[in-house]
């Protein structure tokens, strides 16, 4: 995988729609940075952890992360000399404390989510150390008096000798011969030295250590010579307070360092736990489920969506902004970032130029729009996506996309490329049921305008070395996306080269899927075995495109249909059809012949499939049924142990009176039992006693 690829599919945007769903800091950090794995054994336990936990979800909710915190720079810092201070400490103790709420979770949700169990193991406990922290800081970050005796003792000195020197403060302001010489009746603080407020003009009036005088020079601050000695004894239990202070934060300091690795080794944990429960909260919010993963088998996409249009959309459904809003709580993001090409980060070529914003929208291209008054009614469908089916390396391994402009051909291509991407870094996807996902060693993409100025290629040329360079690295793990194979050159030899890439696609065995306009490209399927062709719909009538994928069925320009459609004379739309050269009307008719055998045949695929997944469902209900029971009746063997065991003193859980007692008698004949609860016995069915309850 190489950042071209990321660029060209907008991963980023993914990256950051995954950090939105985060609950902290670590989990956002770490869904900033995620990037896909090419072992399909790492592919499947993070799809396997996703899975568990979506069901573990249901009984047990997601973990408690409140309270937890990044703190792994302070962690570190804690090995410098100078100690951590009061509020990082704080900040830490706060985050194991809530380690303790996760590690209760864990004990609950492993037996049935055991692919989370090497993730458990990494949460130490460090309750000792948050409670150690807590004893000497509160929770406001400042030192408590009593973090340590000597402590204790320098701040009680120092409060009685504020006490003493307030005595000396109230008996000179009490004086009038004193007073009079203030600017107000107060002391006040320099330098946490008590002062007075002399007026300058009275210079001389009160014996003292004159300190500063006002901006405007109209009033020094004094301090009386009967204060100064207290004031030096505060001054320095301060620098005593602060050396011990300094002790008290070096010793909890240490404390952390020494525990420094079990400390990152849990918060680690929590950021992978915070990712795997984002990606839990992605598949719930979006409809997305974790396909069937495989290291070399075929791609089967069941109703496929392109996940930053279901976003996009979204988002936009629930009336946010979703181009400027940044992402809210856990679980419920806000927005998703413009991709490129949506706006003017990306230069576009006009095949393409919006069909982001367009494809599955069920949104009309602007050149598209009816300009027969007649047809102005026609209302635009909802902004919904329409999914698409597709497949790859099955009976084929290179696909020939071909259509209208703007009618989805490009995000076809990169739906692929980012499910693709996404299943790899362990993500749900929003796709159907069925879904098959091999795992890619690389990822290849040749799409949009890539013209460099600074190598003075043309459009043709950057695109051509771009196609080199992915024919020299692409291998039968290889999935290759292309768009506009053969533009931007003369179409014959642009189809000659189209053609060239498709046999050395073929001769490399990797998976291909290729767009492009050349009419020539579509016979390629009719005579090339393991190559196939798939078209993007159009609907002449309404001169919309529809975004529906038909696999077998090689796309046409439409153009005489339009023009038809748009009122070209009858005699003009002939002539223009007996300008079409020989191949090209052949081609037509070969295509003709041939849709209405390959659309039942795909029909026939689909209803196979439906019905395969039909039969896994009653499966997957029968499986469970069975294994609810097999429960029940291993939970009523226990409990008929437990109630044989039973003897006369036992403490119960009765029913009746919703409360723990004490067992007085068994009467397994009659089927009860008497209990005696608050003094009083009483005679209770046995189904109604089960073990004791914590109240």
């Amino acid at each position: 995988m190489n950042d071209h690829t990321f660029q060209k599919l907008e991963f980023n945007l993914i990256r950051e729609m995954l950090a939105g769903y985060c609950a902290t800091n670590l989990g956002k950090s770490l869904a900033r940075t995620i990037t896909p794995s090419v072992r399909s054994r790492v592919v499947r336990d993070w799809l396997i952890q996703v899975d568990e936990l979506l069901r573990a979800s249901g009984p047990h909710g997601f973990p408690p992360l409140a309270g937890v915190y990044d703190i792994r720079d302070s962690v570190r810092a804690s090995a410098f000399p100078t100690p951590l201070e009061a509020s990082h400490l704080s900040r830490i103790a706060e985050t194991l404390t809530a380690t303790a709420s996760v590690r209760r979770w864990f004990s609950a949700v492993c037996p049935v989510a055991p692919s989370l169990q090497s993730l458990s193991d990494r949460i130490h406990d460090l309750s000792p150390i948050a409670v150690a922290i807590y004893e000497a800081i509160d929770e406001r970050g400042e030192v408590r008096d009593y973090a340590s005796a000597r402590l204790a003792n320098i701040r009680r000195t120092i409060e009685e000798a504020k006490d003493r020197i307030k005595v000396v403060f109230d008996r000179l302001l009490r004086q009038s011969g004193t007073t009079r010489f203030l600017q107000y009746s107060a002391a006040t603080f320099h330098n946490d030295r008590f002062v007075l407020p002399l007026k300058a003009e009275y210079r001389g009036r009160i014996d003292g250590i004159v300190h500063r005088s006002s901006d405007s020079g109209a009033t020094l601050f004094i301090e009386p010579s009967e204060s100064v000695e207290l004031n030096n004894t505060i001054v320095r239990l301060r620098d005593e307070e602060n050396r011990e202070i300094t002790q008290i934060l070096r010793g909890l300091s240490q404390r952390v360092q020494l525990n420094a690795r079990e400390i990152l080794n849990t918060v680690g944990a929590i950021a992978v736990l915070d990712l795997i429960a984002a990606k839990c909260r992605y598949a719930q919010k979006r409809d997305c489920i974790c396909p069937e993963v495989s290291a070399e088998g075929p791609m089967e996409l069941h109703d496929g969506r392109h996940p930053l249009l279901v976003e996009l959309f979204a988002v936009d459904g629930e009336h946010k902004d979703p181009l400027r809003a940044t992402h809210g709580e856990p679980g419920s993001p806000s927005g998703v970032p413009q991709p490129l090409g949506w706006g003017t980060d990306e230069p576009r070529t006009s095949a393409h130029a919006d069909e982001n914003a367009q494809f599955m929208a069920g949104t009309a291209h602007p050149s598209a729009e009816p300009i027969d008054n007649r047809q102005s009614t026609i209302s635009n469908p909802p902004r919904e996506v329409v999914p698409i089916d597709l497949r790859l390396g099955d009976d084929f391994d290179v696909l020939v996309i071909t259509g209208p402009n703007t009618g989805g051909k490009t995000v076809a291509l990169k739906t692929v490329g980012l499910l693709a991407l996404m299943t790899q870094c362990g993500m749900p996807i929003p796709v159907g049921k069925g879904t098959k996902m091999p795992v890619f060693q690389d990822i290849f993409i040749d799409i949009g305008d890539e013209q460099s100025l600074q190598q003075s290629l043309s459009t043709f040329s950057s695109h051509l070395a771009t196609l080199l360079d992915i024919l020299r690295h692409s291998g039968p793990k290889s999935l290759v996306l292309i768009d506009e194979l053969g533009a931007g050159t003369d179409p014959d030899e642009g189809a000659a080269i189209g053609q060239a890439v498709i046999a050395e696609l073929l001769q490399l065995k990797a998976k291909s899927m290729l767009t492009t306009h050349l009419s020539s490209l579509k016979a390629v399927a009719f005579t090339t075995p393991r190559v196939d062709n798939a078209s993007v719909e159009f609907d002449p009538e309404t001169l919309r495109p529809t975004y529906h994928l038909r696999l077998g069925e090689p796309g046409n320009s439409n153009a005489l249909i339009i023009a038809k459609r748009l009122g070209m004379p009858a005699r003009l739309v002939q002539k223009a059809r007996q300008y079409l050269d020989d191949r090209s009307r052949q081609l037509s008719k070969a295509i003709a012949g041939t849709i209405e055998s390959r659309r039942e045949a795909e029909a026939a695929r689909k209803i196979a499939h439906d019905a395969a997944l039909a039969a896994q469902r009653e499966k997957e209900k029968y499986e469970h049924e069975l294994h609810e029971l097999q429960e029940s009746q291993e939970a009523f063997a226990r409990w008929t142990q437990w109630i044989e065991a039973l003897r006369p003193g036992d403490e119960v859980f009765a029913k009746p009176v919703n409360r723990n007692a004490r067992v007085v008698r068994m009467q397994l004949h009659k089927q009860t039992a008497i209990v005696s609860s608050r003094g009083m016995d009483i005679e209770v069915p046995i189904r109604d006693l089960s073990t004791p309850r914590i109240i």
